[in-house]
């Protein structure tokens, strides 16, 4: 990825002349033909070509230009940020534009306005999506993945449209949210997903993104408040421009999906051997052995085919620029049964009046999705089911379960005489049968648009006043249904809905006064208002039925099971804000900001959020200003406070009461005082609930080489969060529960973040271009108060009501607590045999210890883009060292013994590893035998690409450009890990942990085909 450099209006005024000529410029006869790229390769739309300074044209949107001019005749061409190149005309000319390293035009995207990069104090990264090197792009969380130093992006496994795990150094909570703040086109997304729409980002095509801004020490980010403390990721689409003439333009490409690895378990003719050597030849476990030889994992995976376009149109009718879209997206799971497809459409208008004094922002996008889900429960019970038994049965027994094999008993208690038996609900389930069940469709439908104006003051020019009016309305509706003949809700069946809608409005207005005087000082001050509103609510209603075969008759056709609810939740945040930024002789830099947030999630609802931050240029000094070879050198210096409020729920801080007025089987009617029965169930609350506090301290330098081709920076942080929100354990009779929400402790982050992009080739046919990001990162707890020493978290699977992490002072949130294993000597783990940690001569829990952590304390990213002429090559890797993993899959399988299991009459299927170590329980299952390394490296994409001018070039039109692609995405991965994927996270859900294994839907293989064209 490429460093983003937005341009001051300045640009626009100089390219205005130019813009008119672009459309007639090719259709001249005898015109110089050629295109103009950066250093690191990509095309630069809107230079400018003059010749003894008249302008001739502007390159288009492919960095292509055609100008009237006679070989020989010197050009020159320009671009603001950029050196300006004069070269002799020649046929098909090859130019390449540098960096102009003393251009101060260049600005990026902050909270709350612009700023110019190199006057930026705080730790912030702007990039621009890469549009070469990538590979399958769902969502907008895939563009950053190992892209940038200190963030952290682990997708939520390989079902279509899923979301993913952001984290901006380090997580800086316990139980409240660890997101970052994602803001998209000045609007605030509030991370409430509604069904169908789980994932904020999935609302925006990502082929109209233009840039990412990351805000990550708390000088940058305290702007936000108390939505700052995980770092904010502005999202920046694109936009048209002034006078151009119409461009057209189409992204496409199409998709093999495949599964790249399944669990290692016994085949049909080898679970047959096992069950008669370990239960004998005529024992019942091997009279319930079948004939087949079924590969379960392989029925419920398909190779699936997606596609994706995208159709834009984008100019700009005198001071109109415009920019229309629309996209869609058909994904197929390689699940059976999963999918998803979404439909996006976007509209910018970006007027100008009064001399560009008074400015808008009009930006609308809609997006429509459908998400058809599998049941994902099918991934653990291929991997369990008796691989000896067919997937489907004639058999008479199974005539009531659509044919599918299935563990069966006795159906008496159904009352029904054409049920004699019925679905074993403690077997393993038929997988296939699992997967064809269930009709589970969600629709979901959102709407986000603003209105952003701005107005420079007419005779006092250094004031400016700014207002945004921005919302995002969306409802998602899941509908699912279970057949009555499958595993899940057999004989009664099952059906409903849930239904959820949500607004979030947000009305922002600042004024900003620029002022320089003394030829040397720069003064800006910032101050403003911001009001936003949530809210959430829906209602759900399922239920299966009485089949009209059966016995009891006044049951036939009533509801079996019903359950019905229904929600409404909303919240109010007010904020003030400000900022001044001080600059002197272009090389003393000081910032500072303020924001006073007023939430309606406390009962103290202000907290103010300050922060500070100084830059000193050190290369614009005496002593290094004639370094030629010294292109930047800045040392950037940080502290601020932010805040956190989100994921702790609205009403947690006052009484609150649910009324049982939905559940109709809840009721406890009293006669004369309560006929209905309602029932009042008072809620947990803490009057005292507080706001999370992040203090951070950063330093940072920023180095560039050599006219920018070696280019860098090195940042080192310190992150304390005090009052810690987590929901801790309470003296019986102190509440209505024994476990509410409280301010328990805090946490502190300390790590170095490193970013180098070098480009060793910079030649007329070659360009390549190197970018490395490394991460370290330090979690520890470092105070928890009353009863909440060691906070368990952390469930799994195996065993019963087993928890295998913990927080505790002294150690990374989430850490694995478990035993200490004893192995014999050939290295064999020995069943329930642990290290005596505190020699007391037992084991109890007392002996569990703290072992290593989910959190990577490492991770780095690796892209390389290497272009010669036409071709272009590109990869992407991405490592992280140092995480652990507890393989509960792994663990699920231990007890040999349950293989047959002889309580419900019914096989199961086990892993080689598990028969090696021969455990006959699952009750010693908290063992570090257990918690992995789970370190890797990860080729995330390869890309082959060729760019191409004129195609079906004709005399009267020079034909479309474009580029064909070839990518692979996931192509590889190395580790030692045993499990499938050793990239666990904890899903969509923020209260499951990461590093927990147990069953995750698999990250495909990707074969991509695209096409890209410009007309």
């Amino acid at each position: 990825m490429k460093q983003v450099k937005f341009k001051l209006p300045l640009r626009t005024l100089t390219l205005a002349g130019g813009l008119l000529l672009a459309a007639s410029s090719f259709a001249q006869s005898n015109a110089i033909k050629g295109q103009v790229k950066d250093a690191s390769g990509e095309p630069v739309m809107g230079a400018t070509i003059t010749a003894n300074g008249k302008p001739l044209g502007i390159t288009d949107i492919d960095g292509n230009f055609s100008v009237n001019a006679a070989p020989g005749t010197e050009l020159t061409f320009t671009y603001l940020g950029m050196t300006a190149q004069t070269v002799k005309a020649t046929t098909n000319m090859a130019i390449v534009m540098s960096d102009d390293t003393n251009a101060l035009n260049e600005v990026v995207v902050i909270g709350y306005g612009q700023a110019k990069k190199n006057d930026l104090t705080g730790s912030v990264t702007a990039i621009k999506p890469d549009e070469k090197n990538h590979g399958l792009i769902t969502n907008a969380q895939d563009m950053m993945q190992g892209k940038i130093a200190g963030v952290n992006v682990v997708s939520n496994g390989g079902s279509p449209g899923s979301g993913a795990r952001i984290r901006i150094r380090g997580g800086s909570s316990l139980n409240a949210s660890n997101d970052p703040l994602i803001v998209i086109d000045g609007l605030a997304m509030d991370n409430q997903g509604v069904k169908g729409l789980s994932n904020p980002l999935s609302m925006v095509n990502p082929n109209d993104i233009e840039s990412f801004t990351v805000l990550k020490d708390a000088s940058a980010t305290a702007i936000y408040g108390s939505r700052g403390s995980n770092g904010v990721i502005i999202i920046t689409t694109k936009k048209g421009r002034k006078n151009m003439a119409p461009q057209v333009s189409y992204n496409g490409s199409v998709s093999i999906s495949t599964k790249t690895k399944t669990l290692d378990v016994l085949d049909g003719n080898q679970y047959r051997e096992f069950i008669k050597s370990y239960y004998g030849e005529e024992s019942d476990a091997a009279a319930l052995l079948g004939t087949a030889n079924t590969d379960w994992q392989d029925n419920i995976y398909r190779t699936a085919v997606s596609h994706e376009h995208n159709l834009t149109i984008s100019g700009g009718i005198a001071n109109m620029p415009y920019r229309v879209s629309v996209g869609y997206t058909g994904q197929r799971g390689i699940l059976k049964t999963s999918g998803f497809r979404r439909t996006t459409a976007s509209m910018t208008l970006n007027p100008s009046f009064f001399d560009d004094h008074l400015k808008f922002n009009v930006n609308g996008k809609f997006m429509y999705a459908k998400n058809q889900y599998a049941n994902t429960d099918a991934i653990s019970n291929a991997a369990r089911m008796d691989p000896t038994q067919p997937v489907y049965s004639w058999n008479s027994q199974f005539k009531n379960t659509n044919r599918y094999f299935d563990w069966m008993i006795a159906g008496t208690t159904l009352n029904d005489p054409d049920y004699p038996l019925m679905h074993n609900k403690n077997a393993t389930s038929n997988p296939v049968a699992m997967l064809n069940e269930k009709d589970d469709r969600a629709n979901s439908r959102d709407y986000m648009g603003n209105v952003e104006v701005d107005y420079q003051v007419h005779g006092f020019e250094d004031l400016r006043l700014h207002m945004n009016f921005s919302g995002d309305w969306a409802n998602g509706n899941q509908y699912t249904t279970y057949a009555p003949w499958g595993p899940t809700n057999f004989y009664y069946g099952n059906d409903g809905f849930t239904k959820e809608s949500k607004y979030n409005l947000t009305y922002t207005a600042y004024a900003q006064y620029y002022k320089d005087f003394a030829k040397t000082q720069h003064f800006d001050i910032m101050g403003g208002y911001e009001w936003s509103h949530n809210k959430y609510w829906g209602n759900s209603h399922y239920a299966g039925i009485y089949p009209s075969t059966n016995t009891e008759t006044d049951k036939v056709g009533t509801l079996y099971n019903e359950s019905i609810s229904e929600w409404k939740q909303e919240s109010y945040l007010v904020s003030f804000y400000g900022r001044a930024n001080y600059i002197a002789f272009d090389r003393y830099m000081l910032t500072a900001t303020v924001r006073r947030d007023g939430s309606s999630r406390f009962k103290e609802h202000w907290a103010t959020f300050p922060s500070v931050a100084l830059g000193w240029k050190i290369n614009e000094e005496a002593f290094l200003k004639n370094v030629k070879a010294l292109s930047e050198l800045k040392l950037r210096l940080g502290w601020g406070k932010t805040g956190q409020q989100d994921g702790i729920g609205n009403y947690n801080y006052f009484a609150s009461y649910n009324v049982n007025s939905t559940n109709t089987n809840g009721r406890y009617p009293i006669n004369g005082v309560n006929d209905s029965g309602l029932l009042y169930r008072p809620d947990a609350y803490n009057e005292n609930l507080s706001w999370e506090t992040t203090e951070t301290w950063n330093a940072g330098i920023d180095f560039s080489f050599l006219n920018n081709r070696i280019t860098g920076s090195v940042d080192y942080y310190y992150r304390k969060t005090t009052d810690l929100i987590n929901t801790a354990t309470v003296a019986a009779g102190s509440n209505f529960r024994n476990q509410v929400s409280s301010n328990i402790g805090s946490l502190k982050n300390t790590g170095v973040e490193m970013s180098l992009t070098v480009r060793p080739i910079q030649s007329k046919n070659w360009n390549w271009e190197v970018t490395a990001n490394a991460t370290y990162n330090k979690n520890e707890i470092t105070e928890l108060t009353g009863k909440s020493a060691i906070v368990m978290t952390g469930g799994i699977s195996s065993g019963t009501g087993n928890l295998c992490q913990a927080h505790s002072v002294g150690h990374p949130a989430n850490s694995f607590y478990v035993f200490q294993q004893v192995y014999d000597a050939a290295g064999k783990p020995l069943e329930g045999v642990f290290v005596d940690r505190n020699a007391d001569g037992k084991i109890t829990n007392d002996d569990r210890y703290f072992y290593k952590s989910p959190a990577a304390p490492w991770i780095a990213g690796l892209s390389s883009r290497l272009q010669y002429k036409n071709w272009d090559f590109g990869f992407s890797l991405r490592a992280s060292f140092d995480n652990y993993v507890f393989n509960d899959t792994q663990a699920g399988y231990v007890n040999v013994e349950k293989r047959y299991d002889s309580s419900f009459d019914y096989l199961q299927n086990v892993t080689p590893s598990a028969l090696a170590n021969g455990w006959v329980t699952y009750d010693k299952v908290l063992s570090d035998h257990f918690v992995q390394n789970a370190s890797f490296l990860k080729c995330d994409n390869i890309t082959l690409g060729y760019s191409f001018d004129n195609l079906f070039k004709s005399k009267v039109y020079d034909g479309p450009s474009g580029r064909i692609f070839l990518a692979a995405t996931n192509v590889f991965t190395i580790t030692k890990y045993d499990g499938i994927d050793p990239e666990i996270s904890g899903g969509a859900d923020r209260n499951n942990p990461d590093g927990i294994d147990n069953y995750i839907y698999p990250r495909p293989f990707t074969i991509q085909l695209g096409l890209s064209l410009n007309f």
